[in-house]
């Protein structure tokens, strides 16, 4: 740290930057200068506005971004429903099957899948909400061992996509340029950009956090003042590339390409004769970008308690009540702790948000005992109210440490998915993943201790008029 040491090395240029106006060109003069919609725009060119958020939007949450390509994208045939995927009706990972248990839950390391590809790979494993409402939040893990079809692209009409990859490299071909994101590194594909998932070194796992709602933000810092948690120049959004595979109109090309769109928790395909990446320039403030964990300033405590774990949050999609987020991104990654005469690991609590766990790499010093345990590739789900904490052997430890100054969480990186939303679990999450730790609750505070002494001579009717 504060820059993470990657075995795979880079191989992709980027503008650097969170929330920031980019303009980007793959030739020269592609770009137009001083108006957006030109009678005849650079090349030969069709432009085309995305829009991420209402036109009408204030200002400061406005995302709009314009793309110059070769050919439209409205130029395909009729989308049709597919049978097949991992949203459909039947499928026991689908949203349509959620079931909210107020249990806490962990789940062992999820099974790696080399059949599949990024899109049928993903599992929908808890979520809240509803697209059509543009609201809530969709919990996935991911394992895939092959590259999605070179004529495919994927993009979600229902939200934006936040990846944490844990095993293997994700090479992200996406209409606005490429993106490499290895283990410690995370993407944002915003909703309706199309992409796809090619693996250059072998199969891949993750997690996914599908937000229906708004857009992702970074924290407000308040007393923190101006710097600190994830610093703006250190997001990554791609530069222009494009490929070129067209006929001489849009239904004349030689290629055929599927597009996979989902919509409403379904997918429809359509084909067309013609690239979806094509876009050879774009300018604006809606685009993917990317994210090197190691590059989080983490602060906390040098005098004494355990801060909230909001210090932690990378980033955040705020509801409409203030400091109340839809969905919260947080991670616990390397760090010192110092804080005196103070029980350093978390606290015992009960939250009104929902809590949804994974772990990257290493070990979460919360969670170091119990049978099975918190292992990379696994998560744990505390619901809205659900009491968790350290478990028995992680309290005695904390309670009795001699408190020098110690690193934790060396080697190590645990994350968050926090949400005001009671989330739901799918079949496939609770049963026929065959993941679930059965005896999490047991193995984790089962044999938590009693400590109480009562004073000699403590009453226990000191609530009684006398």
């Amino acid at each position: 740290m504060p820059v993470t040491t990657f075995d795979f090395k880079e191989k992709y240029r980027y503008q650097n930057g969170f929330g920031s106006y980019f303009e980007t060109e793959a030739v020269p003069g592609a770009l137009p200068v001083g108006q957006n919609s030109p009678q005849k725009p650079p090349h030969g060119l069709y432009a085309e506005k995305l829009s991420g958020t209402a036109f009408t939007a204030p200002r400061h949450e406005n995302q709009q971004s314009w793309l110059y390509r070769i050919l439209p994208s409205c130029a395909h045939p009729n989308f049709e429903e597919s049978s097949s995927g991992p949203f459909t009706a039947d499928k026991p990972y689908s949203p349509k099957k959620l079931k909210y248990v107020p249990n806490q839950l962990r789940w062992d390391p999820f099974d790696h899948n080399e059949q599949t590809d990024f899109v049928a790979g993903l599992r929908l494993t808890a979520g809240a909400g509803d697209p059509t409402l543009k609201h809530g939040v969709g919990y996935y893990v991911f394992s895939a061992g092959k590259s999605m079809e070179a004529n495919s692209a994927f993009y979600s009409a229902d939200g934006d996509l936040l990846i944490v990859a844990q095993e293997g490299v994700l090479d992200i071909r996406t209409e606005l340029g490429w993106l490499l994101v290895r283990p410690m590194e995370i993407a944002v594909i915003p909703r309706g950009v199309k992409y796809q998932v090619h693996l250059p070194s072998g199969p891949i796992r993750g997690y996914a956090l599908e937000l229906y709602s708004k857009h992702f933000t970074l924290p407000e810092l308040g007393p923190i003042g101006s710097n600190c948690l994830a610093n703006a120049r250190d997001f990554q959004a791609p530069v222009a590339s494009f490929s070129e595979d067209f006929g001489a109109t849009a239904a004349e090309g030689s290629n055929t390409y599927t597009i996979i769109s989902k919509f409403n928790n379904s997918l429809f395909t359509t084909q067309q004769a013609h690239t979806p990446f094509d876009v050879v320039a774009w300018h604006g403030t809606y685009y993917p970008y990317k994210y090197d964990l190691g590059r989080f300033n983490t602060i906390g405590s040098i005098s004494f308690d355990h801060p909230d774990p909001s210090i932690f949050t990378v980033l955040t999609c705020q509801s409409d009540q203030a400091g109340t987020a839809i969905a919260d991104f947080v991670i616990f990654p390397p760090r010192w702790l110092v804080a005196e005469n103070t029980f350093r690991p978390p606290w015992y609590h009960r939250n009104t948000m929902s809590e949804f766990m994974g772990l990257i790499g290493g070990v979460y010093d919360a969670k170091k005992g119990g049978k099975g345990g918190f292992m990379p590739g696994g998560a744990s789900l505390h619901n809205v109210m659900s009491g968790h904490g350290p478990d028995a052997a992680s309290y005695e430890g904390a309670r009795n440490a001699d408190l020098q100054p110690q690193l934790v969480g060396k080697d190590s990186c645990a994350f968050m998915f926090e949400s005001c939303l009671m989330v739901g679990v799918t079949e496939w999450g609770l049963e026929t993943c065959n993941k679930v730790q059965n005896a999490y609750n047991d193995h984790s505070w089962g044999g938590v201790k009693v400590h109480w002494k009562k004073p000699e001579g403590a009453s226990t009717d000191s609530h009684l008029l006398k």
